[in-house]
């Protein structure tokens, strides 16, 4: 594949020396005496000789454990099968709660409407009081406790209370409606549940407890409700069966030292769900020790946390890049919470937090980047944003247009990570690499650990041509399985059915001559006009560089016994789909991609569906227009945005 650009940015020789990378690759070579130059040969080492690697990682983090065992990886040629540390005992919630005194470990922004601060020393005593309230409650290592949560102090606060039991933590945002919660929780059956009284979106308060009512009675389950005030400073639980306030709960337990469960690494630490898009979600069952060293790697290493920094990433509790974030904890991090629109009271709030607050690593979207770049906004001219070292993005493919946005007007030295991997793993196969250039495109690397490769319909390993990213060895945050599936069936056919013993993740993807990847969209969404694979986000790279788009999605029509691409653009205000500018949409695509890649039809609609953590479902769409039925529409933020592609006439014709 020919290279995607020129180098964007470059650390300086000072970034480089300071970074953890080139630590951790000094404690090799005085530990272990590897001679290793640059990332290639640590990533070659990392995938040649991973128990040596996991090892090495787990003495340079520090990872506190009641022991680590003999046993590094057993079963390694299994996958499906493998497990790492087999013998270790460790806590999860131990691991991040190294912090202590009265600096700042969690800061949240409800918006402009609510600001607070929390202290290592706040949080410790509040995470004992909370666990042993669960406790009290009958919560033991195994058991489900759930958050119905804003991304919030008390929802973090949830997660450590309920890993410190060796219990299980599972969350979702405030924003789902009753059947969705129920389609999750009720697979898991939680004994205690943490909710709102509501939540604050777009500048207004949304209520929470009529829905918890009614979820919740239908959830036999549940022993207790835990009621936190977020609207309301003492909002009024008594038509809640089981529900008390969270701050009643915590008053009466006495505190002091948490008493965390030593748990075996791979015991179950999150239930995470899939999309839920073509049915009930899939209860993702991830493991403790596994997710502690897949995060600590990710963060220590490819973003080069250090502790004191500031981390952010905007997100809710139903997405992974949550359980992630906080995670940063185990750094000594601070992490920066905040809940609401990203655009609430305007475009700069996240900006003004990240120079209020000093944050060091500002997380988010690239719908996220690519709506600043609609917007027309210029952050680095009207902040400050010293402190911000790297940029992180996720959710979709980075197209190189918001490559050269973030460089011209949000910061020029600054190392923009693309990543990506998925609940499915609860981390990244690739990412960035705070050592190397960024290249415009393109993501940076394959993460340490993860035996990344690209196979074509015939498992065969390509370089520099489209595939299928796989991964071919095991890795320690693979699912422990599906909750509710015994015999493990579906859990293997989810990754493993395609190419057996490899795990297929699902996106269609391209290596570069700089040893970066680029993603071109999900397999299962690819074109196939003419028998030839298309990338989605091929295509919304060029539409949306047109100023009268603001948002599009592609699907594959099915037609005259081959495929169609159909367009569906979602204009700015005011504008209209007419002749000229499906002209010119129609050209941008021909220049830009191929002629295979132009739509056959090019409609306008006004909105776009989106799962609750805002990954467009072109999947869904595709079921509409050919007149399937979206098995769980529950699982969509705006689910009445399907009845916008039902029945359109011009594609009939």
């Amino acid at each position: 594949m020919t290279s995607t650009g020129s180098a964007l940015w470059e650390p300086s020789d000072e970034r480089v020396a300071a970074a953890n990378l080139t630590a951790f690759m000094a404690r090799l070579r005085a530990d272990l005496g590897l001679e290793l130059p640059d990332y290639g040969a640590l990533h070659a080492f990392s995938i040649a000789e991973p128990e040596r690697f996991w090892t090495a990682l787990w003495d340079y983090c520090g990872v506190v454990a009641e022991t680590r065992g003999e046993r590094v990886l057993q079963d390694g040629d299994k996958m499906p099968g493998a497990r790492y540390f087999p013998d270790a005992r460790l806590n999860f919630a131990e691991n991040l709660l190294r912090g202590r005194g009265g600096g700042d470990a969690i800061l949240f922004w409800g918006e402009g409407v609510v600001k607070r601060r929390l202290t290592w020393d706040a949080l410790q005593d509040q995470v004992a009081r909370l666990a042993q309230a669960l406790k009290a409650e009958g919560v033991e290592p195994g058991d489900r406790v759930a958050g119905f949560m804003p991304n919030m102090p008390e929802a973090v606060i949830g997660m450590l209370a309920t890993a410190s039991l060796g219990a299980i933590w599972s969350s979702c945002s405030p924003d789902f409606g009753v059947q969705g919660v129920l389609d999750r929780f009720g697979q898991i059956e939680p004994k205690v549940l943490l909710c709102p009284d509501g939540y604050h979106y777009n500048g207004k308060a949304h209520d929470s407890l009529g829905r918890v009512g009614e979820f919740s009675r239908q959830l036999p389950s549940l022993r207790r409700i835990v009621v936190v005030p977020y609207v309301a400073e003492a909002p009024d639980v008594s038509g809640l069966d089981k529900a008390v306030l969270y701050d009643a709960l915590l008053a009466a337990q006495p505190g002091g030292a948490i008493d965390f469960v030593p748990m075996p690494f791979n015991s179950p630490l999150y239930i995470m769900y899939s999309s839920g898009t073509t049915g009930k979600p899939k209860c993702i069952v991830h493991g403790a020790g596994g997710t502690l060293l897949k995060h600590l790697s990710e963060h220590l290493l490819h973003c080069d946390v250090k502790p004191g920094d500031r981390v952010f990433y905007f997100t809710t509790c139903g997405w992974m890049m949550w359980n992630w974030l906080v995670t940063a904890l185990a750094c000594e991090a601070t992490l920066l919470l905040y809940d609401g629109s990203p655009f609430y009271p305007s475009g700069n709030i996240l900006f003004d937090y990240a120079d209020a607050e000093r944050m060091t690593l500002f997380g988010t979207s690239a719908k996220y980047i690519d709506a600043l770049n609609k917007a027309g906004l210029d952050p680095k001219s009207s902040h400050d944003l010293g402190t911000v070292r790297t940029m992180t993005s996720t959710g979709s493919p980075l197209v190189a247009e918001s490559f050269d946005y973030v460089y011209a007007h949000i910061k020029e030295d600054l190392c923009l990570s693309s990543i990506a991997g998925g609940t499915d793993i609860i981390g990244c196969f690739v990412g960035g690499n705070p050592i190397a250039p960024v290249w415009r495109g393109e993501i940076q690397a394959c993460f340490l650990g993860m035996a990344v490769e690209v196979f074509d319909e015939d498992g065969k390993s390509l370089r520099g041509e489209k595939g299928e990213l796989v991964c071919t060895k095991p890795f320690p945050s693979m699912p422990l399985g599906f909750w509710n599936d015994p015999d493990g069936a579906r859990y293997r056919a989810a990754y493993f059915e395609r190419f057996p013993g490899v795990w297929c993740h699902g996106d269609f993807v391209a290596l570069t001559e700089h040893d970066g990847i680029v993603i071109y969209g999900r397999s299962d969404a690819t074109l196939n006009p003419g028998g030839v694979r298309i990338g989605t986000a091929e295509i919304y790279r060029q539409v949306e560089q047109l100023p009268e788009v603001e948002e599009s999605i592609v699907i594959g029509q099915d037609w005259e016994g081959d495929v169609r691409v159909v367009l569906f653009v979602k204009l700015r205000d005011g504008k209209t789909l007419d002749e000229e500018l499906i002209k010119r949409i129609k050209a941008q695509v021909r220049a830009g991609c191929t002629p295979r890649h132009v739509p056959a039809r090019v409609l306008q609609v006004a909105d776009i569906p989106r799962t609750k953590s805002g990954k467009i479902v072109e999947l869904a769409v595709r079921d509409v227009v050919h007149g399937r039925g979206v098995k769980n529409i529950e699982a969509l933020a705006n689910p009445k945005a399907l009845d916008l592609y039902k029945g359109r006439e011009e594609l009939n014709a």
